[in-house]
């Protein structure tokens, strides 16, 4: 295709194409659109190829690659295989044989490895640029394999070889490009089209990355269709100053001998356009920039467009395109189909009732039903006198004995429900007709046994909806029932209010002699209700006229051939569908003898239905190919059975494709005992349509059953192809005969208008026909679109003036009228376009070694919706005797089969226990309570398999690598785009009081001993909440001198040695670390070994001893007896431990000179913490950032000495050591101070505390709140009751190192507010090791705000997720999708500077990005503390500069992502608030498939997912997501978090888990602050060391 500045474009399109782009640079248009209008006007001046075949790509995932794999592996097999009976066994082992030769690996957890092509997008996320630079595919790979064709080889092992040429973009501008591509000399892969504003950016430069050669931006000037429009001597414009590139050069790269690609490289979302924040798109040179500034100006102010992110999900989702080659069907109109006249019933009752009177009055002993019972009683024959009898003595004491005379209970037309055993036949049929007889309308239904009956409650509402108020049973069902406390049946869930009527002749009176029902000729009244459980769950009444059932008996007599007393033997459900039509309602038409073998006899004796045929020589046989299934199993001890009597065995699921299996297995095996093949007649049947077809058994005819091997490939398109050379993928199918006599069929297209389908296409079975159901009860919406179908043709033109009822079978008409049934719709999955039947996949599933493992082949399969698409679950049971191996064998060749048959993936594949999951009424299993149990992750399977990683095809696309960004380039892109750099200050410290003369505490605390020796400083609680001691001044000073002689005299240590003190939490802690102060030693505080868990914890305490090169050892008695304990020398020896000073008893005498430090900027402390990443550092506090930063904490929080603050926090390290030891002495304030280990004994002590001593001001940590919210939440009232007040509290101080936690935050604000607490006085403080307070946010409420400054109320603003993943930060409103609440981590502290950086570049970036926090105080730490004194980790993190722009700063990098958002609230000085938003600790963060992932926000959809889920953390393991979920509940419900967590992960981050990890509550460690340790834990998992409950590695 030729280049488009060569085109002949007139200058009215021209310009046209850049007004065009204008719009999409300003957001009027969107990406599409754009696109839309641009080809369009490009259409008419691009050359048209003749011949040229548009061919649509396909990517890798789509149904093609399937396709391809499927005719890679065909082979020339013999069709006459194909009709043996175990034809799908083989294909089963055939397709297993062809995974074991390609070497499949085994799915053992221990080898488990992620999908390959995650490892080749190790990308990055672009920098933080707001001038943005070109598209994502603006440079291909050139001479090199794409990376979509490479994923495909290394999932599907294809060749490396693609077609190129088939697959390229619909717009006319990737035609562009391909013809630019193809003219190239150097083979420069694709060039994307640049923006108006932006096309200078990457004029010239070399990707070394991809190893691509750049060119002068001239060589693409025809890629620009308004290049006209542009100055002749625009290259002499002035260079660019917002980038810098060499000069080109003609460089020459090596590249591999790979032949050529010319598709273009897809385009990620709306990559193309790299905007600014605003939506302005930003170009190279000022110029263009200043004028596109103005000309926007110029326009009425638009949204701004998107940045780096796709807000429509369909455009962010990897969208399969339409392939060409698909199949489709090709054939004919089918036309509908007329069965034979329903002719020959001579003489036949007009109705039921009226044969129940014919046959009750010339043949009343003639036998109408036995049962057999499971326990050895003797059968019950009923006789047709008995049920002609029992069934008006019910009708009369229905019509007459229930209520009054004048308000009787029950009326002609009135429902009402029977309730029945499937062991007691005979109570059911005289209920039955005798609600006939009475006029009154039968709703059977199953028996309620327990509440966990499987849709015990739909069926509830059924009866709700029609209206039931009486329900009929028999005397041995109605004492099974569950009874309430007054010997009543109890009120079930769900179900109305019903009276209980007892039908056995006991309690009914005997009619009169004169009365006798009326027998009317059959009528449109309603007969009876059907039940009918759809696919989710609900239940539907379909109701039948007495004129249908009467049609439907006569229709089945003539098919079926029935004649007076013949013996039928039914193991069917007599209450509903093929069972009731046969053997309750057609034998009684007929006069036949029904011998009823119940599901409790089949489970003790399978062989028990045939046992009774040979026992009474019966002529029919109702079963389900289940029982012939279970025949097979047990018929080796049978020698003298002879089953010639049968002329037809009815199979009730014949329509089932993998009947025909045990059909053909069956007849093998009992040929040779009578059974003739011209017997077998499956039948296909709904509630909607009754009976559908049945075959009809012909007696010595050797005509063969129709059969048909069609391609599943085609079928799960929906077209039907005669399969010739392939014998994996083929699906037997047998026919159930033609249409029924009276009926018409026809084949309709499932979905939309009601069209029918080509020869070759399969559709839905449409039957019109007098004996259907009518409709669906008080549905009149659902039942018009059911049972008042009227079919059209193509043209539009109806097909017949008949109605039709859809009868949601699904299938087609083949040769000679025969139907064939290949799936239902109840059953039909839609997986990435393709059609696929539950059934079918059942049947492959059992083909794989079916009776040594799957518990009497119980299984199922069901679709869930996941990521936009249907997921397919199997689940089974599996034998008791079964071990783990054997199941995860099992479970990888039902995978490989499936995916050789289906080419389609198994999402999830679960085995569970024997005999437990929901079962029907005879046994089969619930198909919706086992799909709810699954998504409500409550199946407790006991071994699972998840596969997203090859089910998962529609994932967002992965972020590319960006060219590097400079940022003198971003700065100059912020500035033009409006955007303010992201930095923020705290006010000044300038003003000074009589303590801040004083540059060290030690000074301070002597000033106040002698100025104050009476005032209060600190006051210690006890557990249960009274005043353990309390420090004066001068007490505290007093004791601070004894402990300095101490360490003189005993310790002999001198100026500037280490002194670890080991204290607990209490005021000991405080004195011995102004001991240390006044003996110039520097304090170590160190967290005493826990006694229950000494030896994991006493090794910590070792280490920061050694790392910190302590001297000694400063502890009280008890921690030094613990420190000897026999248990602490298993853990760490004795005599390895420095020398250990004992502060109980301390010398007498004062020391007699106070050490005074003479450099300010000299070492105070060390503090010692363990970061979210594991890290232990120790940074080093000098006395002027000491004094510093307690100067600022006394000015934001206005600290005084009449103020009283409360302290629960961890004294050991960071702003809670601050708080704990040194505000206080510095602003004078008393201290009321709780040890958070109380909380654990008495949980309510903080805030009973706060409430005793009125606080105003407390300050606690997120551990401290999550443990009252846990605690507490039941016990409100009774804390408000002993008189908790908390309305006095103005400011509650939340001290972390991470992200404000919403949720918790606004639980522990709702819990106690009942008891005073006001929400806005919670806030929340930020600090990390560089700097222990950067924010701190104390809230001022009502008049006490008027008592001094007040900071503005805490804001709370929802961004974008996805933006976030890319760096950027977009405002969204509450509740929208993928928002996510952030917090402000508080008002900056006075002395501090913030700036947000790129951590890669260190330039500094907008407000609209996300970046690294750096902060700039007098308050710094002056750098860590290490052995080994490696400088290059300190002038990296505490001696950082930006590299563009005010480089002369020194900055501190707390490590933390953030950004700056200046919101319209003012503080008191009257300046607008800088809010500072923490994100997430940046070593914390996870890149995954290109963009960037906190772990906090997985996690926290991951809580949510389960109910048993109480903590979780997320780490990264070999490019895999690894997921670890603590369990609280039994370990049977461990397997249930698997598939709940992958879902969850997948819907809410687009990520695929590779790893889920199941362990005991309590394993994932958690520092002192409540914050998650994740790297010790990823360190965990790899050594083994977490003992698991489960471990599953995802597919």
């Amino acid at each position: 295709m030729a280049d488009r500045d060569s085109l002949p474009l007139p200058l009215e399109v021209r310009a046209r194409l850049a007004e065009l782009e204008l719009e999409l640079s300003e957001g009027d248009i969107t990406q599409k659109g754009y696109e839309k209008k641009r080809s369009k006007l490009l259409q008419a001046y691009l050359p048209q190829t003749p011949g040229a075949e548009r061919r649509i790509p396909v990517t890798p995932s789509s149904s093609s690659s399937s396709s391809f794999r499927y005719q890679r592996r065909r082979s020339n097999g013999s069709r006459d295989e194909r009709y043996r009976s175990d034809v799908h066994s083989e294909a089963v082992q055939a397709a297993l044989e062809r995974h074991s030769e390609r070497k499949m690996a085994v799915l053992l957890p221990s080898k488990r490895r992620s999908l390959i092509g995650q490892t080749s997008m190790d990308t990055y996320t672009p920098p933080d640029s707001s001038s943005g630079s070109d598209a994502e595919g603006s440079l291909g790979r050139a001479g090199g394999v794409s990376v979509d064709s490479w994923i495909s080889r290394a999932l599907h092992g294809s060749p490396s070889t693609s077609s190129s040429s088939s697959s390229h973009s619909n717009s006319s501008a990737n035609a562009a490009r391909l013809a630019e591509t193809s003219m190239h000399p150097y083979g420069i892969g694709p060039m994307s089209h640049l923006s108006l504003k932006r096309r200078g950016l990457r004029e010239m430069g070399v990707s070394a990355e991809n190893g691509i050669v750049g060119k002068h931006s001239n060589d693409y000037q025809s890629d620009r269709p308004w290049s006209s429009l542009d100055s002749e001597d625009s290259l002499s414009a002035p260079p660019d100053i917002t980038s810098y590139m060499p000069d080109p050069a003609p460089i020459f790269v090596q590249r591999p001998q790979v032949a050529m690609l010319t598709r273009p490289p897809p385009k990620y979302g709306n990559a193309e356009l790299m905007e600014t924040g605003d939506g302005v798109p930003v170009s190279s040179r000022v110029s263009a920039k200043i004028q596109q500034l103005v000309n926007t100006l110029k326009r009425p102010k638009r949204r701004p467009l998107r940045e780096f992110f796709v807000e429509d999900f369909e455009e962010l989702l990897e969208v399969q395109q339409p392939d060409p080659s698909l199949p489709r069907p090709e054939g004919a109109e089918s036309m509908p189909i007329q069965g034979e006249d329903l002719d020959g019933l001579k003489n036949c009752p007009s109705s039921l009732e009226a044969a129940l009177l014919r046959w009750g009055a010339i043949a009343p002993k003639a036998p109408c039903l036995t049962t057999t019972h499971s326990n050895a009683k003797q059968p019950y024959t009923l006789t047709y006198g008995k049920l002609w009898s029992r069934s008006l003595k019910l009708a009369y004491n229905l019509l007459h004995k229930l209520g009054t005379k004048q308000e009787p209970i029950i009326h002609p037309g009135d429902r009402v429900a029977l309730v029945y055993p499937n062991n007691d036949p005979a109570a059911f049929m005289v209920a039955f007709y005798g609600c006939l007889l009475a006029e009154v309308v039968p709703v059977p239904i199953e028996v309620p046994l327990t509440k966990k009956d499987a849709g015990s409650q739909q069926i509830g509402f059924l009866l709700g909806s029609c209206g039931v108020a009486v329900a009929l049973t028999s005397d041995a069902c109605q004492k099974g029932l569950p009874k309430s406390a007054s010997g009543d049946v109890m009120q079930f869930k769900g179900w109305p209010k019903l009276l209980w009527v007892l039908t056995d002749s006991k309690h009914l009176s005997k009619p009169p002699r004169e009365w006798f029902p009326l027998i009317k000729d059959a009528n449109n009244d309603t007969a009876y209700i059907e039940y009918k459980t759809c696919k989710d769950g609900s239940v539907l009444g379909i109701t039948v006229t007495r004129m249908a059932m009467l049609k439907h008996c006569q229709t089945l007599a003539h098919t079926c051939g029935y004649s007076e007393a013949e013996t039928m033997v039914n193991v069917l459900d007599f209450k509903k569908g093929i069972g009731l039509w046969h053997s309750v309602q057609t034998s009684v038409f007929n006069m036949l003898h029904v011998v009823s073998v119940p599901y409790a006899l089949m489970k003790v004796n399978p062989l028990s239905w045939i046992q009774k045929v040979c026992q009474y020589k019966a002529k029919v046989a109702c079963v389900k190919s289940r029982d012939l299934h279970w025949a097979l199993m047990s018929h080796k001890d049978q020698t003298d059975t002879n089953m010639s009597s049968l002329r037809m065995l009815l199979i009730a699921d014949g329509s089932n494709p993998w009947s025909i299996s045990s059909c053909d297995a069956f007849l093998n095996v009992f040929q040779n005992m009578g059974l003739r093949s011209e017997v077998i007649c499956p039948c296909a049947g709904s509630p909607e349509a009754l009976t559908v077809a049945v075959r009809r058994p012909q007696e010595g005819s050797s005509k063969p059953a129709g059969r048909g091997v069609l391609s599943m490939t085609n079928l799960s398109h929906g077209v039907i192809r005669v399969d010739t050379g392939e014998k994996l993928s083929v699906l037997t199918l047998q026919d159930v005969g033609t249409a029924m006599p009276g009926a018409m069929v026809c084949v309709v297209k499932p979905e939309g208008v009601p069209q029918l389908c080509k020869t070759d296409e399969i559709g839905e079975i449409c039957v019109s026909s007098a004996a259907t159901g009518t409709s669906y009860y008080g549905l009149t919406g659902m039942s018009k679109n059911t049972f008042e179908v009227c079919p059209v043709a193509c043209d539009g033109g109806l097909v017949s003036e008949c109605v039709f009822v859809r009868s949601g079978l699904l299938g087609f008409v083949g040769p000679g009228g025969m139907i064939f049934i290949c799936g239902t719709l109840e059953g039909l999955m839609q997986v990435g376009g393709r059609k696929h039947n539950a059934d079918d996949i059942i049947a492959t599933a059992l083909a794989v070694e079916p009776m040594k493992f799957i518990y009497r082949g119980r299984t199922v399969v069901f679709s869930v919706t996941v990521l936009y698409d249907e997921r397919i679950v199997l689940v089974a049971e599996q034998r008791p005797d079964s071990t783990e191996e054997e199941s995860y064998q099992w479970m990888s060749r039902v995978l490989q089969a499936i995916d050789g048959i289906h080419q389609v993936g198994v999402y999830c594949l679960a085995l569970v226990p024997a005999n437990t999951l929901p079962k029907t009424p005879l046994g089969g299993i619930h198909l919706s309570e086992t799909k709810q149990l699954f998504l409500e992750g409550a199946l407790h399977p006991c071994s699972i398999l998840m596969c997203p990683h090859s089910c998962i095809t529609n994932l967002p696309k992965p972020r590319q690598k960006q060219p590097e960004v400079g940022p003198a380039s971003v700065m100059v892109g912020n500035l033009v785009a409006g955007k303010r750099m992201a930095q923020a200050s705290g006010r000044d410290l300038s003003h000074m009081e009589d303590n801040e003369q004083f540059l060290f505490l030690s000074e301070v605390l002597q000033w106040r001993a002698q100025t104050t020796p009476d005032h209060i400083l600190y006051t210690l609680i006890n557990s249960r909440g009274a005043v353990g001691s309390s420090l004066t001044c001068l007490q505290l000073h007093k004791k601070a001198e004894k402990i300095a002689t101490l360490l003189y005299e005993r310790g002999q240590l001198r100026d500037g040695d280490h002194v670890a003190l080991v204290y607990p939490p209490g005021l000991d802690l405080i004195a011995a670390f102004y001991g240390c102060l006044y003996a110039g030693c520097i304090p170590i505080t160190v967290r005493p070994p826990h006694p229950q868990n000494i030896s994991t914890t006493l090794p910590t305490v070792k280490m920061i001893l050694e790392v910190s090169r302590s001297v000694c050892v400063m502890t009280t008695q008890n921690i030094s007896k613990l420190l000897r304990s026999r248990d602490a020398s298993v853990a760490v020896d004795f005599k390895s431990w420095p020398p250990i000073l004992e502060t109980d008893d301390l010398p007498k005498r004062r020391c007699p000179l106070l050490f005074k430090p003479c450099d300010p900027d000299s070492l105070a402390y060390l503090d010692f913490s363990v970061s979210t990443t594991g890290m232990l550092a120790g940074v080093k506090m000098s006395h002027n950032a000491t004094s510093a930063l307690c100067r600022s904490v006394k000015l934001q929080c206005e600290l005084y000495p009449s103020r009283e603050v409360a302290v629960c926090l961890d004294p050991y390290c960071s702003l809670g050591f601050v708080l704990w030891c040194l505000c206080s002495v510095f602003a004078g304030q008393q201290s009321v101070l709780i040890s958070p280990m109380d909380l654990e004994v008495n949980p309510a002590l903080w805030l009973q505390s706060v409430s005793q001593f009125k606080v105003r001001d407390t300050f606690c940590s997120y551990s401290v709140m999550e443990l009252c919210t846990r605690s507490l939440s039941s016990l409100t009232d009774s804390l408000k009751a002993r008189g908790m007040d908390l309305t006095r509290v103005r400011s509650c101080v939340v001290v972390a190192e991470e992200r404000p936690r919403v949720a918790l935050t606004q639980s522990f604000c709702k819990l106690f507010k009942d008891v005073g607490l006001h929400p806005r006085a919670v806030s929340t403080a930020f600090g990390c090791r560089v700097n222990l307070a950067i924010c701190l946010q104390p809230h001022r409420l009502g008049k006490l705000a008027e008592q001094g400054t007040s900071g503005p109320d805490p804001t709370t603003v929802y961004v974008d997720m996805r933006a976030l993943r890319h760096d950027r930060v977009r405002l969204v409103e509450r509740g929208s999708p993928h928002s996510l609440p952030l917090m402000e981590s508080g008002k900056i502290l006075p002395g501090v500077r913030i700036i947000i950086a790129n951590p890669e570049t260190k330039g500094p970036i907008g407000d609209s990005h996300l970046g690294e926090i750096w902060v700039h105080s007098p308050q710094n730490a002056s750098g860590y503390f290490t052995v080994f004194g490696e400088e290059n980790v300190r002038s990296d993190h505490f001696g950082a500069r930006l590299s563009f722009g005010d480089t002369q700063t020194v900055w501190a990098r707390t490590g933390y992502l953030g950004f700056l958002r200046r919101t319209d609230l003012t503080d008191a000085s009257g300046e607008r608030h800088d809010a500072l938003y923490v994100v997430g600790a940046l070593d914390e963060v996870m890149e995954l498939r290109g963009m960037k992932y906190h772990p906090i926000d997985i996690e926290t959809s991951i809580i949510r997912a389960h109910r048993n889920i109480t903590e979780c953390a997320v780490f990264t393991w070999t490019n895999l997501l690894v997921v670890v979920v603590e369990l609280d509940g039994s370990e049977q419900e461990a397997l249930d978090l698997v598939p709940m967590v992958t879902n969850v992960v997948l819907e809410e981050h687009y990520l695929i888990v590779g790893v889920v990890v199941v362990v005991d509550t309590g394993v994932i460690p958690i520092n002192s602050r409540g914050e998650k340790q994740r790297m010790h834990l990823r360190d965990g998992f790899l050594a083994d060391q977490l003992d698991p409950i489960y471990v599953a590695y995802n597919m």
